[in-house]
């Protein structure tokens, strides 16, 4: 007997959920482990970039400002998969960082 196409959809979606909770697991056990035992920049990183405003103006054009008020930003990151104790994962900061800020 064959089974049916909401059988298999049910089995491949548990499957696909199942290794997705092992890879978090691992990941996370793989950030407390790094966090016992640390070396620099591992498993936290610090980076620090300019806060650039990006002001919109007339005719569409865009003005680019540093920040008068607090110029200098500091964005720790954790190298994991996923976000882990609060702090995204670097390779999702390192690109994004340096991106204008929109008012």
């Amino acid at each position: 007997m064959l089974p049916t196409t909401s059988l298999l959809l049910k089995r491949f979606l548990l499957g696909t959920l199942a290794a997705l909770a092992l890879l978090y697991l691992g990941d996370y056990l793989s950030v407390r482990i790094r966090v016992m035992h640390p070396k620099p920049t591992d498993p936290f990183e610090s980076l620090s970039t300019l806060r650039m405003l990006a002001i919109p103006e007339k005719n569409n054009k865009t003005e680019y400002e540093l920040d008068p008020q607090n110029p200098n930003v500091t964005v720790t990151c954790v190298h994991s998969l996923f976000p882990h104790m609060g702090y995204s994962p670097c390779w999702y900061v390192k690109p994004r960082i340096n991106q204008p800020i929109p008012m």
